[in-house]
């Protein structure tokens, strides 16, 4: 058998196997929390890949996954989210980003724990305004943002979950919306000219792997009760909120 095809660029057949164990996992672990995952696989994928290439691969390695979490539990999606949400981030997409690149990677992580902890533990926060305005922004500060640090799930599942009356409502609009901003980015990362090509397979091997995570935590999700889960979300996004805050603190030199 020609092991060839489970190969990439500077990935041999065992670092191969190891991304597609971490897609599995993560996407596994993503359905059951609500967040977390997608940022995860990127920390895990930055070990490995190289830099002008990961956040492109790890867009549609991500894709594959929300496509596939969203056919598995479609019947759940909050659908009043979607429209403006769609709206927001194609906004985003084309503003691009002329601004951000000029605000320090210190600041932008700061101010991101900030808001990710303000939001999760003062849930009424994440409710202002109507459901169009809201998702509105949230779809354009993702996309805007995404281009960039890729995983932004964590920054739109606080709104998610105060948007969504159940656990599936969560995971399901989750996947759809990400799916969404991943799309958009992969279309710009395309228009500039990013090259990809020679990580298919690998990007094949992880779509297919995540999906059966996905099929696993939805099965999961079945028999967890609707408080374990949320508060297992809040655990979750206050941990990534304060890793933020660590990090950010480390780039200022604050520590």
């Amino acid at each position: 058998m020609d092991i060839s095809i489970f190969t990439a660029p500077d990935i041999g057949p065992w670092l191969f196997a190891g991304l597609c164990f971490a897609s599995f996992a993560t996407a596994l672990l993503g359905t059951l929390t609500g967040a977390a995952g997608g940022l995860i696989l990127l920390a895990l994928m930055a070990n490995i890949l190289r830099p002008e290439v990961l956040i492109p691969v790890h867009t549609v390695v991500q894709l594959g996954q929300g496509v596939s979490r969203t056919l598995i539990m479609r019947q759940h999606v909050v659908k009043a989210t979607v429209l403006p949400f769609v709206i927001g981030a194609t906004t985003g997409a084309i503003v691009g980003a002329k601004v951000f690149v000029s605000l320090p990677m210190g600041w932008l992580q700061l101010i991101l724990g900030c808001f990710i902890l303000l939001v999760t533990w003062m849930p009424k926060l994440g409710r202002i305004g109507g459901v169009n305005a809201r998702f509105l922004g949230v779809g354009f500060a993702a996309t805007f943002l995404g281009v960039f640090v890729s995983a932004t799930g964590t920054l739109i599942a606080p709104f998610i979950a105060a948007a969504s009356p159940t656990r599936h409502n969560h995971a399901a609009t989750l996947g759809i919306l990400m799916s969404i901003t991943h799309t958009l980015k992969l279309m710009a990362f395309l228009f500039v000219g990013i090259a990809i090509g020679a990580y298919l397979p690998l990007m094949v091997a992880m779509i297919l792997t995540g999906a059966v995570g996905n099929w696993m935590g939805e099965a999961a999700l079945l028999r967890m009760p609707e408080a374990r889960f949320r508060l297992i979300f809040q655990i979750c996004l206050t941990v990534l909120g304060l890793r933020l805050l660590w990090t950010a603190a480390q780039s200022a030199g604050w520590l």
